[in-house]
């Protein structure tokens, strides 16, 4: 009732031209109305066509893509970048995080998936050397877990390394 009262008064703010007629329902209309809009606005978003994995495989596309054209000098290619750049926003405000992990010191119980240790004589700890896949997190959550090429420091010659 009180609803129907503020809903009356909101129309007679305004000129009598642009005011809205209240519809022409049967009772019976109206229950099957309202009974649609329930189960619309009680629709989940895990109906969505879109699976996490979907989500993994566009991020990394994207993620593979602006690798690419890092270096690029031409018009086209800075051109594309910043479409790259837009779209990896856009991912960002919506919480999905993909985590590059080069150049980052490397531990034996980080959650990633080594596919190659390498002997790399210019390091003095085991690194990062190449990410071959990045992490995916999902508002925190992790959808994709980073493939890495890690670099360990060459064996010196009486056979020990530097840990």
């Amino acid at each position: 009732m009180r609803d129907r009262r503020g809903e009356e008064a909101r129309q007679r703010r305004q000129h009598k031209e642009f005011r809205i007629a209240e519809p022409g329902l049967r009772e019976e209309e109206r229950v099957r109305l309202r009974e649609l809009l329930s189960s619309v606005l009680t629709t989940t978003d895990t109906d969505s066509p879109l699976s996490e994995s979907d989500l993994a495989e566009a991020a990394t596309a994207l993620w593979r893509a602006r690798r690419k054209l890092a270096g690029a000098q031409d018009r086209a290619a800075r051109q594309a970048g910043r479409f790259l750049s837009a779209s990896q926003d856009a991912l960002d405000a919506a919480g999905v995080l993909v985590q590059d992990h080069d150049r980052i010191p490397f531990g034996s119980g980080m959650a990633l998936e080594v596919l190659l240790f390498q002997d790399e004589p210019d390091l003095d700890v085991e690194r990062v050397v190449e990410t071959v896949r990045p992490s995916i997190y999902l508002t925190g959550r992790r959808i994709q877990m980073g493939q890495v090429i890690v670099g360990r420091p060459a064996a010196r010659e009486n056979g020990e390394t530097d840990a």
